[in-house]
């Protein structure tokens, strides 16, 4: 190998001699010392630019991915798009809501309000009663005014009153 530099890679063959000079002019104690330095320059050199950029790959893809997790729960969570239209609730306010509660199974009672119904329920589970205030106003006219939660002592389960008025 020695003599294909030679022949072939003249400069870097007097680079070689001359770094080769240098090195053996110098005490044991400034090779040592030496060692040491490209030794730690070496691993500052894989440290910083390797591990470090490997790192921040991964942590830029591991937040990518939850991201993207989270976009497609929130994608599921929405249902599915339709350009149907639901079909719109008409009659009196506490038939409306009535009619409504039965489809998610919320049990309530109603008693007239100007404009409107005041509904109170018992006892649902939340995303019951969030569902079918949803409902409510996307098939007919009512909207809420108010709506007062409170929780019951089983984990999602609640009471409320809401009032919804034209």
């Amino acid at each position: 190998m020695r003599d294909f530099i030679r022949t072939q890679l003249p400069t870097l063959d007097a680079g070689l001699s001359r770094g080769g000079q240098w090195w053996q002019a110098r005490s044991s104690r400034e090779r040592g010392m030496l060692a040491v330095l490209i030794v730690l320059l070496v691993g500052l050199l894989f440290v910083y630019g390797v591990v470090k950029p490997i790192q921040g790959a991964r942590a830029a893809a591991l937040a990518d991915i939850r991201t993207y997790e989270t976009l497609k729960a929130r994608i599921r969570a929405a249902g599915t798009l339709t350009t149907a239209r639901p079909q719109r609730r008409t009659g009196a306010p506490a038939d409306i809501v009535t009619q409504s509660a039965g489809g998610f199974g919320v049990a309530l009672t109603t008693a007239p309000i100007d404009r409107g119904v005041r509904a109170s329920v018992a006892d649902a589970s939340y995303d019951s009663l969030v569902n079918w205030l949803a409902d409510v106003t996307t098939t007919s006219d009512l909207r809420v005014r108010t709506v007062t939660v409170q929780g019951l002592g089983a984990p999602g389960r609640v009471s409320a009153t809401v009032e919804l008025v034209r």
